[in-house]
């Protein structure tokens, strides 16, 4: 495994062959043919799609009527205008009242693609690339804005989205998710909820059977604050389609009937002890869980190997949730 901090500097050296693939495969062909193309442009990593994560979006450019356009960023237009006329938001409608210009935006889906690099649960690469399409929503001034968030970003109905081009892919963001991770911690020496999960995951069943990244992505985020101090977040999504299997028992199950449902739970989300992970982020499962596992086992009734019961036991001493 490469130096942790070689893995920023060589992931930002596969950003081209990554780029240009995302140019040359055509959103309708599906994920398939995006991770066909990477692995013929970077033979050396076996990505595969793990998640899709949609329903966002974030603001585009300014068009005319007749969809020239007049700017790539919205909020920028927007700003220089209002600049030039002291702030005026007033002023800048009266000086459009005549002109039809209209706002666009990005409406997308980010795929998650990862590789392994390692046999440490965090030593993997995570790709995400943005699905996107360029929509023209509204028309600019016509609500009499009194802000420049009623401007740029109008709530409430409004007229129906038109495409202004087709879908396309679009590099987000390629890192080395165990460097960032180390990087989190060379900020805040105290190791975060992320960096707990990841351990307890290698010291239970679940590293055994499956790797991490075959069923967890993780969100991250990086910011200055006001200090001007990078700050780090982590957070971990399931990568199951659709919800978390159900847990329906109450909360005085224990014994065998408590065993099948975290066998059930197991089964269906597909490695052991998913109950454990999915009570620390989804919540799919009550906590209580985890001190009646515990119990049981202190009772002789051990249906969860020696390790797991000690992790479990080690949440309770210390509970943290992702």
């Amino acid at each position: 495994m490469k130096e942790m901090l070689a893995w920023p500097e060589y992931c930002k050296s596969l950003a081209p062959a990554i780029v240009e693939s995302c140019s040359k495969v055509p959103v309708s062909s599906g994920p398939g043919a995006l991770v066909k193309a990477l692995g013929h442009a970077l033979p050396d990593w076996k990505f595969r799609h793990a998640m899709s994560r949609g329903g966002w979006y974030r603001l585009g450019g300014v068009l005319d009527l007749q969809g020239q356009r007049i700017s790539d960023s919205l909020e920028n237009w927007v700003e220089g205008a209002l600049d030039e006329r002291d702030g005026d938001m007033d002023q800048l409608i009266d000086d459009f009242a005549d002109q039809r210009l209209f706002a666009t935006r990005l409406v997308g889906q980010t795929h998650y693609l990862v590789a392994s690099a390692g046999d440490d649960t965090d030593d993997f690469i995570q790709l995400e690339i943005e699905d996107l399409q360029e929509m023209r929503v509204h028309q600019l001034f016509t609500n009499e804005p009194g802000t420049l968030e009623e401007l740029v970003d109008p709530r409430g109905g409004g007229e129906q989205p038109v495409p202004v081009g087709l879908p396309f892919y679009a590099f987000r963001r390629i890192q080395h998710i165990g460097a960032f991770l180390q990087r989190m911690l060379a900020q805040k020496p105290e190791p975060a909820p992320i960096h707990r999960m990841i351990h307890d995951w290698s010291l239970s069943s679940a590293a055994s059977t499956s790797a991490f990244y075959n069923h967890w992505v993780i969100a991250t985020r990086e910011h200055l604050d006001r200090y001007h101090q990078p700050v780090f977040r982590a957070q971990p999504i399931a990568t199951l389609a659709g919800e978390a299997p159900a847990f329906e028992v109450d909360a005085n199950t224990s014994g065998l009937k408590l065993h099948e449902a975290l066998s059930h739970f197991d089964r269906e989300s597909g490695y052991p002890m998913a109950w454990f992970f999915h009570m620390l982020s989804t919540k799919a499962v009550p906590y209580w869980v985890a001190q009646t596992v515990v119990e049981d086992s202190l009772a002789g009734f051990a249906y969860l190997p020696q390790r797991d019961v000690e992790v479990v036991r080690s949440w309770l001493h210390r509970p943290y949730t992702v």
